[in-house]
């Protein structure tokens, strides 16, 4: 892991594991700091965990929801569950309301930055602002072969696999979502091994990957619905899972909308650069007016009106 992150790792933020139920199923969620509400969404194959280095940061002027979508991480496994971006964004709003979260600020990368969007087009009195680090959207197709190769049955056969693989091809592959490959750590590769071995797990993914299409076209069309929506677009500058460029296309299609980028780093910035992330993070969310409004006073009729 990088230096940085052992470093927002020894401020030791104090961490609390929640948990809800969304039609039935347990939804877990880390919770921390304190402020107005922050709900971060991970990527395809990233859980809550993920978002630890930058707790402490993030955690000093929000109240940070790092939620496990359900398939992954903590949360229960459901077979036949819907995958599609609309009801992944309908469960994340279903989550806020049964956290008592009535809107949020919504942190998502990768294919959390696409649920994220969706929930902002299907929810808009759930979101405040996005902010979205390198979001699969339908712009960017570097990795569409390998979705492709993945919707296959060898890549079925394959993906219940990779949990077992030599470690070091599961680190050649980690490698590759690091700016510098270098900062990779078994830490990290466990985390995410140890969540793919669980069963039901693989099977979500797939799932999701069976409808990636499709779904990248309901969120093209969903993206005039985010156009006076406050958003900071987040990428690495050697991002080889989402294209920058299509981040410019996206930028263009907003217009509340700023554009940062970080000079050397990945797909994985809340891990290779969590300092820098999180100061990008804050930097935008000082500019809002997050103040969250409380119940006026409510007017008592007397029996004589």
């Amino acid at each position: 892991m990088a230096l940085a992150s052992w470093i927002l790792l020894a401020d030791d933020p104090k961490v609390e594991e929640i948990s809800v139920s969304i039609e039935g199923h347990r939804m877990l969620a880390l919770k921390t700091g304190h402020g107005p509400s922050l709900v971060l969404l991970h990527g395809l194959l990233g859980s809550a965990d993920g978002w630890h280095p930058c707790f402490s940061r993030l955690g000093g002027q929000s109240t940070v929801y790092a939620v496990d979508s359900l398939g992954i991480g903590r949360s229960d496994r459901v077979e036949g569950l819907d995958e599609g971006l609309s009801a992944h964004a309908d469960r994340i709003a279903m989550f806020m309301t049964e956290a008592g979260i009535r809107k949020a600020d919504i942190l998502g990368t990768s294919h959390g930055g696409a649920v994220a969007m969706m929930l902002a087009a299907r929810h808009p009195q759930r979101v405040r602002s996005l902010l979205l680090h390198a979001p699969a959207n339908p712009f960017s197709t570097v990795s569409d072969p390998l979705v492709h190769f993945y919707r296959s049955p060898l890549g079925h056969w394959f993906a219940q696999q990779v949990p077992y693989l030599p470690e070091k091809l599961q680190e050649l592959a980690l490698g590759r979502m690091y700016g510098n490959s270098k900062l990779a750590c078994h830490e990290v590769l466990d985390r995410y091994m140890s969540s793919l071995r669980v069963p039901g797990t693989v099977e979500h993914v797939l799932n999701i990957l069976n409808r990636w299409f499709e779904d990248m076209r309901e969120l093209k069309d969903a993206l005039e619905a985010l156009r006076e929506t406050p958003v900071l677009l987040l990428w690495g500058t050697r991002d080889r899972a989402v294209s920058i460029e299509s981040g410019r296309q996206l930028e263009k299609m907003l217009n509340r909308v700023e554009m940062a980028t970080m000079p050397g780093v990945g797909h994985l910035p809340y891990d290779e650069a969590p300092t820098a992330f999180s100061d990008l993070i804050n930097s935008f969310l000082r500019k809002l007016n997050r103040a969250e409004p409380r119940p006026g006073p409510q007017l008592v009729r007397s029996k004589a009106d």
